[in-house]
């Protein structure tokens, strides 16, 4: 029998409704047939429902971390509610005969690994050497052409987007108040016709804090328009001289910089493993998740920071979703197992790296695993405060940098929380923009045992209004569990 567990299947749902309503189907013996094939791939099971007949569900295991459900219902959920409840059978460890594997579903695997059959079921004749040849130059050409136009494209727009800068700083942010926000916004938009989409991003950003700024008159809006103004003024200028230097050498094809991604690039699996941007074989345990909305990109973005069991790294799992497309992209959701991924495209950048999977295996959280994760902890402040700096000081990277630390004592001092390690240094910590707030709850942890002696998953940030290093709590791991202060 596959393993699989429920936590998996949840994953899986296309919502919440549709995995309860999947539960209860299995719970209340909706399946009249179970059947298997020999060799543990395939799972079947037809459905009682409210069609005049039965469903004909099954689940494809070729790749065991990425099951594929399919089902005869009209329903336009993937998977379907059927779907599910024949995972929570296979879960539940229910009898299931045995089954040949349908026609049907071996020219679909056979499809999925690239071999090209016509209608009848036979091979079409393969391309000579010679005709490959010359497809494969002529495509690469075209592609190749294709993209030395944008760069060119590109460039034009970073002109455009330099002049928007250096006005602005000549001028004052106060100029971009009252009415001159329409002019800014239609500035935007040529960005977006001009393909950057991360540059526009920046100056919808400085637009929304100055608009704050002209409504309530915080000066944390003002600040935050000046970081956000420093980041659109690095980006251009690096971007300028990597596109530049890319059309110089011939070198279109997206590469490993992080800019490209900066630039609005986005990335295919395909192209990262071909970089050699892979984690291989790793065990990664999810040990915090938020969602927050980025009113720059219009978008929200749920956000999973996942510990390597091997070596401690904390990596990211970003999940965007537009609100135009909200009924078409699945939320995600806190993960509470060990995911096993055979292998993970990770996304080129500075501090914790994004990565991207297509399926996993999980299993339940050991203490094992708990006690790995708190001897990778850092214990030193001063050591880990000086690399992040290093890390932070890219205006263009994430303006946090999570990592697990080893505290001694949690307490008070005076409104604000500090963290203390065992060698008297200390922190303070504080809630980091593009995080959900986390540090009031600290309040709410039963009893004091959590507050000494533990490891502490936090995220190291700069506050610019107070010029001073800060940490954001997100979860304590204890010997026994892992405490999350963001689910």
């Amino acid at each position: 029998m596959q393993n699989i567990t429920e936590q998996q299947i949840q994953a899986m749902a296309p919502n919440a409704a549709a995995a309860s309503n999947g539960k209860k189907i299995s719970a209340k013996g909706g399946f009249v047939r179970l059947e298997r094939s020999a060799d543990d791939t395939f799972y079947l099971g037809e459905c009682t429902g409210s069609g005049k007949s039965n469903y004909i569900t099954t689940v494809d295991f070729i790749e065991p971390g990425a099951p594929v459900c399919r089902c005869s219902c009209p329903s336009r959920q993937f998977p379907c509610k059927h779907g599910l409840a024949l995972l929570y059978e296979i879960a539940a460890g229910k009898a299931f005969g045995t089954c040949e594997i349908p026609e049907d579903i071996l020219k679909k695997r056979a499809r999925k690994a690239g071999k090209k059959e016509d209608a009848e079921g036979g091979e079409k004749a393969p391309l000579t050497e010679e005709e490959a040849a010359k497809k494969k130059a002529a495509s690469e050409k075209s592609a190749k052409a294709a993209r030395a136009k944008k760069l060119k494209k590109q460039l034009e727009g970073l002109d455009l987007a330099d002049k928007l800068v250096k006005d602005l700083v000549k001028a004052g942010l106060g100029t971009m108040g009252g009415t001159a926000l329409k002019t800014y916004e239609q500035l935007s938009k040529q960005l977006g016709d001009y393909y950057l989409p991360g540059p526009q991003r920046l100056l919808n950003g400085l637009i929304l804090e100055i608009a704050a700024f002209q409504k309530d008159g915080d000066e944390k809006h003002y600040d935050s328009a000046i970081s956000v103004l420093e980041k659109f003024w690095t980006l251009v200028k690096k971007s300028k001289l990597y596109l530049a230097d890319k059309l110089e050498k011939g070198a279109e094809a997206p590469d490993d910089n992080e800019l490209y991604e900066e630039l609005g690039g986005i990335w295919k699996l395909t192209e990262l493993e071909a970089l050699g941007k892979t984690l291989s074989n790793a065990d990664l345990m999810q040990l915090s998740f938020w969602c927050v909305y980025d009113g720059a990109r219009r978008e929200y973005i749920d956000a999973g920071a996942w510990a390597d069991l091997t070596d401690g790294t904390i990596y990211m799992t970003m999940n965007y979703r537009p609100v135009k497309a909200l009924k078409y992209v699945k939320e995600e959701d806190s993960v509470f197992g060990v995911a096993h991924v055979d292998s993970a495209a990770c996304y080129p950048g500075q501090g914790n790296l994004r990565v991207r999977w297509n399926g996993a295996q999980f299993r339940d959280v050991s203490e094992e695993d708990l006690a790995a994760l708190r001897r990778m902890a850092v214990s030193s402040l001063a050591a880990e405060t000086k690399s992040v700096k290093n890390t932070l000081k890219n205006a263009i990277a994430d303006p946090f940098f999570i990592r697990l630390v080893a505290f001694s004592e949690i307490g008070r001092n005076g409104d604000s929380y500090v963290l203390k390690n065992a060698a008297g240094e200390t922190i303070m910590l504080g809630d980091a923009p593009g995080i959900e707030p986390s540090v009031e709850r600290i309040s709410l942890l039963p009893g004091n045992g959590l507050l000494r002696d533990q490891v502490l998953l936090g995220a190291f940030y700069y506050d610019g209004p107070q010029r001073r290093l800060k940490l954001q709590p997100l979860s304590i791991v204890t010997e026994h569990n892992v405490v999350r202060l963001l689910y």
